[in-house]
């Protein structure tokens, strides 16, 4: 299992505010789904910031994002260890597969993978 990118996510009502902040930064907006909003930078884009009201399909809003190329894999690993799944394994209709863990220091972690 490799990871492709990790992404700070933002909890924030002030969504057009932060994308004027972080546009001062050089980010750039790539995706809006209304309830998140993706910020990259156009000459590094992996480099990433999320910034988020809430999660349209889990109980909270996860602290960071990890896409990895194996999220059964991932999923197994966390699950197999002990680690708290805090949302399931799942597809989500935005078209990635996705589950919550909780990390030692009690941070959620989206760990993700794209269909």
């Amino acid at each position: 299992m490799a990871v492709r990118r990790v992404v700070p996510n933002i909890q924030s009502e002030a969504v057009q505010e932060s994308r004027e902040f972080y546009g001062l930064l050089g980010f750039e907006e790539v995706m809006n789904h209304g309830w998140i909003m993706t910020l990259a930078s156009p000459s590094a884009p992996a480099a990433q910031v999320s910034v988020m009201t809430s999660d349209k399909t889990a109980p909270v809003t996860p602290d960071m994002s990890v896409e990895v190329d194996d999220v059964d894999a991932a999923y197994a690993v966390m699950r197999d260890s002990g680690a708290e799944i805090v949302h399931p394994l799942q597809d989500e209709e935005w078209g990635v597969r996705r589950f919550f863990v909780r990390d030692p220091s009690g941070r959620v972690v989206n760990v993700l993978g794209h269909r």
